[in-house]
């Protein structure tokens, strides 16, 4: 059982995009953007007659090769979804990830191509779906940081810009009304009906303008300026609120590094041959409270250990409290929460922290804490952080 444990969670972080602390993983990652990347160009490539009328046959393994990964790789998801929602059952690990938007996004990348081969008659809506794969692009965003910046202030302004498009198109389904008030008289063949401006406030609205519908009394002209003019600011709305969520989000990521930010002193111990950690587990070390092991170097690569992590010889274990000699392979940094930080208050869990960032320790007053992931922050703690530089992280 917990064999099978091991190997489903060793599959999780193969499948887990950003994963990269063993080689495994970073191929795996390497082989599905690839992957990815050749099936888009293929299918790209193959809407001109003349690449497809010579290149046909290629465009075509390259398709079938590639989709067949993305069926394997949502075999492999849907076998560590477990790990994925851990509190969840088994069934229900399975049916929250199909379910999810990831899910779909997978289901509809392999899915579509085969379905004709059951229901031919379908086959050209099964294409249109296919479409869906480009939208795996986004898993690079575990690669960068910067990136997660779009859908972060997608999701902190989604009420937001939920409130400007109901606003648009309430002024949309007013304008067409009165627009149909003002010119069906004049325009019955072009505003028929009180849907018929829907098109016509559209564009202007939207300051489209395609001319092929437009008002030709001396009332509708007037309250067409009018509308072009409120187009402009209802669609200067949105576009300040997703500026201004940028310059939120950037300045909030910032905070990491602006924050009170002093080096942090600890102790560098190497493992040798005959030293009684050798060969010993982290939790089997029994340390007194105040001490901790906030990092561990192994052939010139650098981890967070765990409990579970095994002590080797030659291991170099970076320990709080004593003074350490800088080295290269080590970022520790601190910050303290003044007045009106916006991590006070939160879980640990629920912070918005870079992907190579981690809180080794935390001292509030003059005692040590584990940072673990219920942990509520207070004002007045202090974080002690550990950046990845060019360094592999233990998961």
């Amino acid at each position: 059982m917990i064999r099978k444990r091991n190997i489903r969670n060793r599959v999780f972080k193969m499948v887990s995009v950003g994963v990269v602390d063993e080689p495994v993983n970073q191929m795996y990652d390497i082989l599905s953007i690839s992957a990815l990347l050749l099936n888009l160009g293929a299918s790209v490539m193959a809407t001109f007659d003349n690449l497809q009328a010579q290149y046909g046959d290629i465009f075509h393994i390259i398709e079938v090769v590639t989709v067949a990964f993305f069926a394997i790789d949502f075999i492999l998801r849907v076998y560590t979804a477990k790990c994925h929602f851990p509190k969840e059952t088994e069934a229900g690990a399975i049916k929250k990830y199909i379910f999810s938007l990831d899910g779909i996004i997978d289901i509809l990348s392999f899915l579509p191509y085969y379905l004709p081969f059951m229901f031919p008659n379908g086959a050209v809506a099964f294409k249109m779906f296919r479409v869906a794969r480009i939208l795996r692009l986004f898993r690079i965003n575990a690669y960068y940081d910067s990136l997660n910046v779009i859908t972060d202030v997608i999701k902190s302004k989604s009420q937001q810009l939920m409130s400007s498009v109901f606003i648009i198109l309430v002024l949309m389904l007013g304008s067409s009304l009165c627009m149909y008030s003002l010119e069906h008289d004049a325009q019955p063949e072009v505003f028929s009906n009180a849907f018929s401006g829907v098109w016509w406030s559209m564009s202007t609205l939207l300051t489209v303008g395609y001319g092929d519908i437009y008002p030709v009394t001396t009332l509708g002209k007037f309250f067409g300026i009018i509308i072009a003019f409120l187009g402009v600011g209802i669609v200067a709305i949105p576009t300040g609120i997703i500026s201004a969520g940028f310059v939120e989000q950037y300045t909030h990521l910032s905070t990491v590094g602006d924050s009170t930010d002093t080096e942090l002193n600890f102790i560098q111990v190497k493992i040798t041959e005959n030293d009684d950690w050798a060969g010993k587990y982290i939790k089997d070390l029994h340390l007194p409270d105040n001490i901790i092991i906030a990092a561990l170097q192994r052939n010139n690569k650098t981890s967070i250990p765990k409990g579970n992590t095994l002590i080797h010889e030659g291991d170099q274990l970076v320990l709080g409290s004593e003074p350490l000699q800088k080295d290269k392979f080590i970022n520790f940094k601190e910050m303290k929460l003044e007045y009106g930080h916006s991590w006070i208050g939160l879980r640990i869990d629920e912070l918005d922290i870079s992907r190579t960032t981690f809180i080794v320790m935390i001292r509030r007053g003059n005692k040590p804490l584990v940072p673990r992931g219920n942990l509520v922050l207070m004002e007045g703690d202090v974080l002690f952080l550990y950046s990845v530089t060019k360094a592999g992280i233990d998961l």
